[in-house]
């Protein structure tokens, strides 16, 4: 195989609790995530040429190692061997440091796409072994769908699908730092946690209602704080029909679940309309694993 194209989703947390910092700085967590239909396009190509060969649409972008897609290719074609190379050509669509995992999720797509180029033969698993050594997130975008993350987030469990319905995303002019998040994070005592369990028993019971009434999110004490705009774009959405809005990751986009798209289409106007996002999309969840 010459040539591929993939989709790389991006993500939502229904769920994020975070229980406590391990001696290596890495936390432990609790979240349920979900994927969404808005995704980057990727185009492998292999080349004669030995070594990888990044291009992306977004100028501030790296395309060398600091760039997750490119350390993915790397990773196993120094593990395998390859004397071949590769071209990949990224189209990014998913806000880039917002909370969505678009990174991971380019690293993932490449690391399927870089397994049946050169058919290396690994499974699922061994593609997810291989992928948190890039980041916590890697693993389930591999995986994709309703899924119970634990430990540093390497740890899966399938769930049941959400159920049907619309999700208003809204990524407000503010990029956020993951790590800060959680360095701060370590100085507050969390008081709430969100209600996971709650979550998972709506999502056994098809209860769309449950799910968004049992939403939390932790780490949203600490962004809200610096970017309050988060707290606006949430307060928006509720009051346009929203189930529940929250946070995602450690930010800054906030999602909107909502029962009816005309109304999540008019809780995205009204966001744009008071310039709280430049970045508004309306979409639904993805629940099917296969690429």
């Amino acid at each position: 195989m010459d040539k591929l194209e993939l989709k790389a989703l991006g993500k939502i947390n229904l769920g994020l609790d975070v229980l406590g910092r391990r001696e290596n700085g890495y936390h432990d967590v609790r979240m349920v995530m979900q994927t969404v239909y808005l995704y980057d396009q990727i185009w492998m190509v292999k080349t004669k040429e030995p070594g990888i060969r990044l291009t992306t649409n977004l100028f501030y972008l790296p395309v060398n190692e600091n760039n997750l897609a490119y350390r993915a290719a790397d990773l196993l074609m120094k593990e395998f061997g390859i004397r071949e190379g590769v071209k990949i050509i990224l189209d990014k669509h998913i806000p880039v440091a917002a909370g969505m995992a678009g990174g991971s999720s380019n690293a993932a797509a490449v690391l399927f796409g870089m397994n049946r180029m050169f058919s290396l033969g690994l499974s699922q698993r061994e593609l997810m072994d291989r992928g948190v050594q890039l980041g916590a997130d890697v693993p389930y975008c591999i995986m994709r769908g309703t899924v119970l993350a634990e430990g540093i987030g390497e740890i899966l469990t399938p769930l049941p699908p959400v159920p049907k319905c619309f999700v208003l995303l809204a990524k407000p002019s503010v990029s956020v730092s993951t790590k800060l998040v959680y360095e701060k994070l370590d100085a507050h005592e969390i008081v709430e946690h969100p209600d996971i369990d709650g979550i998972i028993d709506g999502l056994k019971g098809r209860n769309l209602y449950k799910v968004a009434s049992s939403m939390g999110n932790v780490l949203e004490t600490v962004t809200v704080e610096v970017y309050p705009v988060i707290h606006e774009i949430k307060t928006v959405m509720k009051k346009n029909g929203a189930l529940n809005a929250m946070m995602s990751g450690s930010g800054p986009t906030v999602f909107g679940v909502f029962d009816d798209k005309r109304k999540a289409k008019k809780a995205a106007f009204c966001i744009r309309e008071m310039q709280l996002a430049r970045q508004t999309y309306v979409t639904g969840v993805h629940n099917t694993r296969r690429r």
